[in-house]
């Protein structure tokens, strides 16, 4: 239900669209890949779209504005470049370069128009975020950034060095209390360096409804609808996600700490 097998192969692969297992409401999130020359357009009326390159060269036009072209080795080589593209317009993603271009694509629900945009590496908040084997870097690409230039998509990366833990101290989105905790459904897309490893995922509710734990791959998604959602790389493997956000009540990121492990220090 909640975890996603990734898809090889050239064009664009939703693997987690709007009829996902899940029940997911308010997010998608696909992968597209080009060949060199190729391009792919597209037009969503109802959702925002961020593009998140992952790996090759990309040009975007929106609407006849141009971004690009932008060139990314690897998630892990260099940060990230993303565009933003709004409801009601076009968008064609183009391979400007000789390699396999690989594009993440996250939507949000939306009913507000605004205006198109790119983030460029230098723009992405960096941050270290734990202490001892469960700290990582996590990286802001829609985020702050992006308030009042969006409706609700929250976009961003989480780089876990070999056999640490990230969403740690467990933590979970799905009861809105203001101020405590935020209304949010999430998406898991991740790679893994090298690329043959793997990572654990978990996922669980404090009344046991929700229990199961989750070995993924690269390339791989995960739908998190509720609950604590706790993620550990493999020793000798480096784990990324890319995480996306949204939900129907505002564009805020308070993680709630599962209290039977909030005592953990973060810092």
């Amino acid at each position: 239900m909640y975890h996603v097998k990734g898809q090889s192969g050239l064009g664009y692969h939703e693997l987690a669209g709007q009829d996902n297992p899940a029940g997911l409401k308010w997010i998608r999130l696909g992968v597209l890949r080009l060949a060199a020359g190729e391009a792919w357009t597209h037009r969503e009326d109802a959702y925002e779209t961020v593009l998140v390159l992952q790996r090759g060269t990309v040009e975007v036009e929106v609407g006849g504005q141009k971004f690009g072209p932008y060139t990314r080795g690897d998630v892990f080589a260099q940060r990230a470049t993303a565009v933003y593209v709004p409801i009601q317009a076009d968008v064609t993603v183009r391979n400007a370069g000789e390699d396999t271009l690989e594009v993440a694509v996250c939507f949000a629900k939306a009913e507000d128009a605004h205006e198109p945009f790119a983030v460029t590496p230098d723009e992405v908040l960096v941050k270290t975020v734990g202490i001892k084997n469960y700290q990582r870097q996590v990286h802001d690409i829609v985020v702050n950034n992006a308030e009042g230039r969006v409706h609700r998509i929250i976009v961003g990366e989480t780089f876990n060095p070999e056999g640490n833990w990230s969403s740690y101290p467990p933590h979970k989105h799905d009861d809105y209390q203001p101020g405590v905790e935020a209304l949010m459904e999430e998406i898991y897309l991740y790679r893994i360096q090298p690329d043959n490893g793997f990572g654990f995922q978990a996922i669980y509710t404090s009344d046991g409804a929700i229990d199961e734990v989750f070995r993924v791959k690269h390339g791989d998604v995960f739908l998190i609808p509720r609950g604590y959602h706790p993620v550990c790389a493999a020793g000798g493997y480096q784990l990324y996600y890319l995480w996306l956000m949204a939900g129907p009540v505002d564009r805020v990121m308070i993680p709630h700490d599962d209290p039977e492990h909030a005592w953990i220090p973060k810092q």
